[in-house]
Parts: C-alpha cells; structure tokens; sequence
C-alpha cells in the first residue's frame, strides 16, 4: 500500500499537558512512522502512513486531544521532505520564532492525588507529586520550548525510577516535565528551622490547629493560612494584616465541604473542581457554620480547593493532628502589594504576621497570584486573571502581524500585555502601583515575559494620567510612548476579548480615569472603534472634594451632592438625620467646595454609588477599594431575594427616568435627590438600594439605545469596575438586549482595571 508523507502542525496549548506523548500513543496505534518535535511556538509532526491511517490519526490528534490540551488552530499538508525511520519517535525540541503558546499552571490531578496518600506508593506524602496532566508549568518556565532544562527543576536530576517513567510512553509521566519523587525532587522545609519533609507540613499543621498562622509557598507565592472555622484565628490574621473587612478567601478539603456551607450551581462546580482551580465567589448557605469575619457584611465567599499536593496534605495527614475542612488560603502580601515568592521577599512582609513559613527549594520564576471569578449566565466572569489562565493569549482577527506592542496597564489592579500581531497576552495579576515593590515587579514581569516570547516592542502604550507609575514605568523603556484614555481602553478590552473590531457604543463606569479634558472622568458613554473615540455623554459632572480621599470616604461625594440643590441649613439637617458625617466634617466640605481647595470635577460612576450607600447607612467609608459599593450592591440583591417579583419597582423606574427627559445621564443628580428624599421619608435602605439599581441601569441603557440608533451602530460594550456589580450588569444587559441590541461585555479578562492593558495593547497592534 502506498504511503504518504504530511507535515501536521498544531498550535495552542500543547506544550506541558502531555501531547507529544500522546501523538505518539496515537501514531503507534494507526500505523503511524515518523517523528513529533516541539518548535515552541508549535508542535511540528512528520507522519508517513497510508491515506486511511493518516486521516485517522489527524482526526484523534485534532478532535480528542488530552484534557489538559488547547488547540488554537492546526494543519496537515504535503511535504516532499522524507519522514525518517521505521517507527515513529518524539525527536528532540528545537528553538524556532513564532506564536508563542505558553503553558499555564495545573491543578494537581485525581490520580497523582490518590497516590500521594496511597503507603504503597514511591511517592507516598511527596508534596511535588505530579504527571503529564497536571503540575507547575508557566511560573517555573525560563524559556521555551517546554523542557526540562529550561524550567527550575533543572537543578533536580531525575532518579534512574523517575527517568525510566519519563521514558516509559505508557507511563501517566512519559514526557513530563516537572517529574521527581522523594528522592531526587524539591524539598519542603520551614524557614528557619531544621525541620523537613512531612515533619515540616506536621508542623505547618499544628500551629494552625492551635489557632496560629502560616506562611505556605505554593505554586505562584506564598499564601497566608489560618484555620477559617476559627474565629480567633481569622480575627487574629485581620488584625497582623491591617485588613479590616476585605473579604478572605477560603480553601475547602473538597467539593462535599463546600457544598456544606455555599450555595453552588452546577456550572460553577465543574470549574471549582476543574484542572485551572481558581477562586469563585459563592453565596453563603443559610446554614453555614462559618464565621462572619470571613467576610464581614457580604454573603459571598471566595471559594477554591486544593491545587498542590502540599494543600492536600495541609488537610490531611495521619500525623496525630486535628483535620480541617476549610482554610483561610489569602494572599501571601501586603495588601495591594505583589504576593511573595522568595523566602527573603516572605520574611521581609510577612514576619509580623505569619508564625511559620513552609518554603521549598524549587524556584519561582514568575509569581501568580489566584484568579479569581464569578459565574455569571452560566459562565466565569473574572475578578482577577492570574494562575491557571495566564499567560493563554487573546486571539484577534485583525493585527499587523509585524506589529510588537507593550501596554503597561493602569495603577490599580496592575497587569501588563504584549501584543504580537493577533496575539495579546495578558499578564498575571501584579497589584496597585503605588509602592516601589509592586513598580519593581512590573518592571521585572514585563522583562521576563519579553525574554519568554522573544518580543521587542516597537512602542509602549500607557494610561494619560501623569502621575501614574506605570506612565513613569513607561516612559522609562526608551520606546515610543502612546499614551491612551482610561475609558476607551477599557471598552477596547471589551473589542478584544470578543474579538469584535467593528465600531461600538460604549459604557465605561468605574470609580476614576484620567480623561481627555484634564477633569476625573468615571461614567463615559463612547463611540469607540480599534482607531480612536468620541465621548457622547457622560454621567453629569460634580465636584469631588479631597481629591482621592473622596475613594475612600464616599460621604464626602454625599455632601457634595447635597450641596448642590440644598440650603446649608438643610444640608447639615439631612447629614446629621442620615448619618453621613458630623457638623463639623460637612462644614469642611462645605468651604473646600466654595473655595475650590482641593477640589476636582467627576463624572465618576464609581463615586455616585459611594454617596449612595452614604446616604443610605449602608457604608458610608471604604477600608478598600469598593467597599461601599460592594455593600449597597449586597443590600440590593437582600432587597430582592425578598420581593421576588420587582414589576411595581421597574415602572416606578421608569415613569421617573422618564420625568429626566432625553438624555437621562446628565440627571443623575436628580437620581440622587430622588434617592435621599425617599429615604428621609423613613424608606427601606436595602430596597432603595435595589430601586437605585434599576434605576441608574436604565438611565444607562437608554441612553445607549438613543445613541446607538442614531449613529446606527447596533453593538454595545460594557466595562468598567462598576460592571463588576453584577446585579447593575445585568439590569443594563437586559435591557440592552431587549431593545434589539448586541452587547459584548468581559469575560475571561476582569471588566476592572485589571483588564485596561489588554484594550491598551490592542490599540498598539491596530495602530503601526
């Protein structure tokens, strides 16, 4: 039978999930010789066999690959080159330039997690247990292509067992990477003391049993770690921290523990418990047993489970030592700050906090911290994109495909992204930029991720505010600077991520951008395409008192607001009546508006929902950055669950939003009157809150609609921190989608500042 000879190359995520192994497995069993070799950006394989057979073996590489494996796009074409040999063999990776495919990092998998408490097993209670489909990969890559010698556990040379698995193509550790064992693998000790091994973890586990709390390196930095059914321990861990309210995250033993105390739907389990394991807020069951200083005041909780070995023996181990079921697992940083990957980086910021440190000596090369998502429509819905998803790329149709741009992101929620023509890759979370730590992290992560991908930028796209460290950042790479507005590059990463490069109307709401007039912009309604904006409407301006103070003491907005259709004698009535602030703050106020000391011109969204919850005792001053919005968001959706069907609420919306006229954005100051004479009236907070919902949602969207016909551009997008109120989201989807129009909103990049580098990046690789 005659043979035939294709080129196959796939591109996407395999490197590091086990493909090479399996395109072998596959070749052997059709028949197949040849060769299958890494090229870094791609897989590259030389197939001979008879048609029949190869067709077979395109259709099992392409249609079932391993389950760890992400095809982006593949081809098979005739090669004149001879395939060599009578067998089909994995041939040794060679460097080529390219798209670049990085491997993200992998939940430890079902079956390494058996064998790790399995006696019988080699690698009984070995806490870097890992196989072909599952392990560290991206934070302990120098280099690509995705080998061994090019990751840190370099500096462990296999054991003749574990290189005998590694070459055993039915091993479940042919071709892995990361593979080791007890005896030539890292090592776990705690900082500080001789103690290693499983006498470490014992350790780590006894001072959490007792109340005490632990530093815990883990795949992408250290986390800090308390035992959360404590409320001691927890409290305890607030206090060292200086975090007052921000809510902690917490690690589960399993999916039965967290069903226990959440309310979870079935979409949301799959991701829970897949392989990328991030963090999902759920909402508290009613029977929880939990403490509330998890998450003071917010019925969700930020929920994960084990990802590392380690975790799992954190929970369990037949040491003697009380088991848990849950355990505060929170970032290992100052809040704000870059999470700690280095011992030195853990002793330096956590001493006063942690009374342990579980470290290892297996090298972190790029920290990550945890992603962590909602489930929204079924969905994730990011909050943080970091460790399981980063560094995939977001794919364009367009692009100049010459074209190399950096974007060095915004100030808070810090990441950065470099675009190679259709290819923009988003960085791990980093933190705010106000601290040289977290500037020196950028700096170091922007270098590590340009060696990774072999990227030059040609330019660097940055924010317009002048003060900005990443502006600064930028400025001082020596390359071109395009600086871009805050609001449009957040609707652009709205474009990207959909890959929609068509002209939108965009509502950009968040709590402050720089904007194009020098003023504070927040509430933007844009006509937006890949090549520039126009701004069409905003929410109607107002003064901002103390600058960026008033982002963390929402009543100052409140007393602005008041300012502007009351008497002062009213005002200090209406402030001392509804608690807002004492006489003497409000006077404060007062003077700093009629003089014009420190004050600036706002159109931000982000402060009206502060004043907001101000006026209506919900919070009235935020300990971090959303705080009161995320309170008046929780009284809304109390307000909700209780009414059930909210038809009266929506009409009374509307015949007030109808009383604004034809631009209801600019009456947004009416909405807040509305707001405060209600509640003086002795209304419920809870259900005013929820009323404000509707209301400003669909202020929002028919202003949008009104826009989008005009201009006939049938396709809105959505972004902005105010978008990551879910409850507001959906309110102004809804309504969106019913009026006949396409709404593109963010997915799998966070709608918050986290997401304004990839809208940035985009705009450089569109724009030679």
């Amino acid at each position: 039978m005659k043979r035939e000879c294709k080129r196959i190359r796939i591109y996407g995520i395999v490197q590091g999930v086990g493909f090479r192994p399996f395109v072998k497995r596959e070749a052997d069993r059709f028949n197949i010789t040849g060769t299958v070799q890494n090229k870094g950006s791609y897989v590259e394989i030389k197939a001979s066999g008879s048609s029949e057979d190869i067709r077979k073996f395109y259709d099992a590489l392409t249609v079932c690959p391993p389950e760890r494996a992400v095809i982006l796009r593949s081809e098979c074409k005739d090669t004149a080159d001879a395939v060599p040999g009578d067998r089909f063999v994995i041939a040794e990776s060679v460097h080529k330039k390219g798209e670049k495919y990085i491997p993200p990092d992998i939940a430890v998998c079902k079956k390494c997690a058996a064998e790790l408490f399995d006696r019988e097993n080699r690698r009984y209670l070995h806490p870097f247990i890992n196989c072909t489909q599952c392990g560290p990969r991206f934070t302990i890559l120098e280099k690509l292509p995705y080998d061994r010698e090019r990751t840190s556990m370099s500096e462990f040379p296999m054991c003749d067992e574990c290189a005998r698995e590694y070459s055993d193509k039915e091993s479940r550790r042919f071709d892995a990477q990361p593979v080791c064992c007890n005896e030539c693998g890292p090592e776990v000790y705690i900082i500080g003391k001789e103690v290693r091994g499983t006498d470490a973890v014992t350790e780590v586990r006894k001072c959490i049993a007792e109340g005490g709390i632990a530093a815990v390196k883990g795949i992408g930095g250290f986390h800090l770690c308390c035992d959360a059914g404590n409320e001691s321990a927890v409290t305890l861990l607030r206090k060292r921290k200086h975090r007052p309210a921000k809510p902690f995250a917490v690690m589960f033993r399993d999916v039965d523990a967290v069903k226990r105390e959440c309310e979870i739907c079935e979409e949301g389990q799959k991701i829970l418990d897949g392989y990328q394991k991030p963090i999902i807020l759920f909402k508290r069951s009613e029977n929880s047993t939990l403490p509330g200083v998890i998450a003071p005041g917010n019925r969700k909780i930020g929920v994960m489970l084990p990802y590392t070995p380690v975790h799992l023996m954190l929970f369990s181990m037949d040491d003697g030592v009380r088991n848990c079921d849950s355990l505060i697992m929170t970032s290992g940083n100052i809040s704000g700050k870059p999470i700690c990957m280095t011992d030195g980086e853990a002793l330096r910021e956590l001493s006063g906090i942690a009374d342990i440190f579980l470290s290892n000596n297996r090298e972190i090369l790029t920290r990550a911290d945890d992603t962590v998502m909602e489930i929204y429509e079924g969905r994730p819905y990011m909050v943080r994109r970091s460790r399981g998803y980063v560094p995939l790329p977001v794919i364009i149709s367009g692009g100049n495909e010459d074209t190399v741009a950096l974007a060095m992101g915004g100030e808070l929620k810090n990441t950065f992204c470099i675009g190679m023509g259709r290819n923009l890759y988003p960085s791990a979370y980093i933190g705010d930029l106000t601290d040289v730590r977290s500037i020196e992290a950028l700096k170091k992560g922007v270098h590590r991720m340009e060696e990774l991908l072999e990227a030059d930028p040609g330019k660097v796209v940055c924010d317009m505010h002048p003060g900005y460290n990443s502006v600064i950042a930028a400025s001082e790479t020596g390359k071109k600077v395009v600086r871009l507005q805050h609001h449009y590059a957040h609707i652009l990463s709205v474009m990207a991520e959909n890959d929609y490069l068509e002209p939108v109307i965009g509502a950009a709401f968040d709590g402050t951008g720089y904007g194009s007039d020098g003023t504070i912009w927040g509430g933007e309604i844009i006509k937006a395409d890949t090549k520039g904006f126009t701004r069409l409407t905003s929410v109607r301006p107002f003064k901002q008192p103390g600058g960026d103070a008033a982002a963390k003491e929402g009543w100052r907005i409140a007393v602005s607001l008041l300012h502007e259709f009351c008497s002062e004698k009213d005002e200090v009535r209406i402030e001392e009546e509804l608690g807002i602030c004492s006489i003497p703050r409000g006077e404060m106020i007062r003077r700093m508006i009629d003089t014009g000391t420190n004050v600036s011109v706002s159109t931000s969204a982000g402060r009206l929902f502060d004043a907001v919850s101000a006026v209506l005792g919900i919070k009235n001053t935020s300990t971090f950055e959303g705080e009161a919005a995320m309170a008046l968001q929780a009284a809304a959706e109390s307000a909700l669950a209780v009414k059930g069907d909210t038809g009266d609420m929506d009409r009374e919306a509307e015949k007030l939003v109808n009383s604004f006229g034809r631009t209801p954005l600019s009456s947004t100051d009416r909405l807040f009157q509305h707001i405060v004479i209600r509640k003086l009236e002795g209304e419920d907070s809870a259900e005013l809150s929820l009323f404000f919902h509707k209301a400003f949602a669909l202020m929002t969207a028919v202003e949008i609609v009104k826009r989008s016909r005009s201009l006939k551009i049938n396709t809105a997008a959505l972004s902005g921190g105010c978008f990551q109120n879910l409850l507001f989201l959906d309110e102004v989807k809804k309504r969106l989608e019913g009026s006949g129009l396409n709404v593109l909103i963010n997915r799998m990049v966070p709608p918050n500042d986290g997401g304004i580098a990839l809208g940035q990046c985009l705009y450089g690789v569109m724009n030679p």
